[in-house]
């Protein structure tokens, strides 16, 4: 809310000082803007409710808005999963009270979609009617960029289907985008606002929304010497990964990396977090990783959040982040902050989120330089304790 608007030729400024220089005065985040107080708000999202990342953060933002008096309808596609993650608000078809007016406001419609194969947490409404209002009549519409949707079909369809997907991906994204309707599009890295200039969005609309992470959560304090001990009870080196278990994360890749490091003869444990409600997806990622499962070597953790998670992070002594489809790759920030150094590839989100002396950037093809620079770490504790200091 209240965002600035970031130009092109400022990609990569000192946004403090470009503010001095537009005589712009920064709005002090804390506080709420009053503009925004018994505004309607309409959000349509792919995914909403404690099913993924980007839908958690949905979640938090209309949670935000509601507590400080927005009034914020929902709608998005029913959820197909065996976890309940949505209770609708009953609507009154009428309403004369500005009580009455509000629980109106605030409904969650949701509509039917088909599930993803590959992930059921998402799916895809199909429209069966779409209708573009005049001009004097149209509502103004933000957007928020965070899915990859066509970086996931690039990798897990085989061409030319994938070819097709993307093309698809591309055309309506560019279509949506640029229609006249389309105010203003959020996106979280320079990555992806490449993107977006490449399928011709309007210069004029684009606008980073940051993130961040909480540091109280994510902090080395956090390292627990008791899940230390039940990882590694030997005191291996501890590698941890975490990240929905699907095939667009490059679990293919760190499969192969945890089979040359064992190889070689380390002492390690790779400590898998995270999980797929699609079973059968879950059980084929795991696979990948058999025998080292067998021996002992791979430990898959399943889903975690809260103080669970942040101790994982904290315990762990070099972060493994193979995925090339992030639009900005927060868990490489909240390793960062646990103080545990992290390894993401150079493809992506990914390669803006670490910096030099806290990790290495590795090309995300490059599986002999990425086993190399792993097992730097592993051997040196030196290297690690520094690396994890910055």
């Amino acid at each position: 809310m209240c965002l600035k608007r970031f130009h092109k030729s400022s990609h990569d400024r000192d946004d403090t000082n470009c503010d001095a220089r537009e005589g712009i005065v920064p709005h002090d985040f804390s506080v709420f803007p009053d503009s925004l107080k018994g505004k309607r708000i309409l959000l349509c999202t792919e995914s909403f409710g404690p099913v993924n990342g980007v839908s958690r953060t949905t979640l938090m933002l209309v949670n935000h808005l509601r507590s400080h008096g927005a009034l914020v309808a929902v709608v998005a596609p029913h959820n197909h999963t065996k976890h309940n993650t949505f209770v609708a608000n009953k609507y009154s078809s009428s309403s004369s009270s500005s009580d009455e007016e509000e629980e109106d406001s605030q409904i969650e419609l949701r509509i039917h979609g088909y599930p993803l194969p590959f992930n059921p947490e998402l799916s895809i409404v199909y429209p069966v009617r779409m209708r573009q209002r005049p001009a004097e009549r149209q509502i103004p519409i933000i957007c928020n960029f965070q899915t990859d949707l066509a970086g996931y079909c690039a990798i897990l369809f085989p061409r030319p289907l994938s070819d097709v997907a993307v093309y698809t991906f591309a055309t309506v994204q560019s279509y949506l985008f640029r229609h006249k309707s389309v105010k203003t599009v959020l996106y979280p890295s320079r990555f992806v606002r490449r993107y977006l200039e490449a399928q011709g969005v309007q210069d004029d609309k684009l606008e980073v929304l940051r993130r961040g992470v909480n540091t109280e959560l994510f902090h080395p304090d956090r390292r627990s010497e008791a899940l230390r001990r039940e990882i590694a009870p030997d005191g291996e080196v501890i590698l941890i990964c975490v990240s929905r278990i699907a095939g667009e994360k490059g679990f293919d890749f760190l499969a192969r990396a945890a089979k040359l490091l064992h190889d070689r003869g380390l002492r390690f444990k790779l400590y898998i977090v995270g999980g797929n409600r699609n079973a059968e997806v879950e059980r084929e990622i795991q696979g990948l990783f058999e025998p080292l499962v067998e021996k002992g070597k791979v430990l898959f953790a399943g889903f975690q959040v809260g103080e669970e998670l942040a101790a994982a992070y904290a315990s762990g002594d070099v972060f493994l982040h193979c995925s090339v489809t992030e639009t900005f790759g927060l868990v490489v920030l909240e390793s960062m902050a646990s103080g545990c150094p992290s390894s993401p590839g150079t493809k992506g989100a990914q390669r803006h989120r670490a910096r030099w002396g806290s990790g290495y950037l590795v090309p995300p093809d490059d599986l002999e330089q990425f086993v190399r620079r792993v097992a730097e770490v592993v051997e040196d504790g030196e290297l690690r304790a520094r690396l994890g200091a910055e």
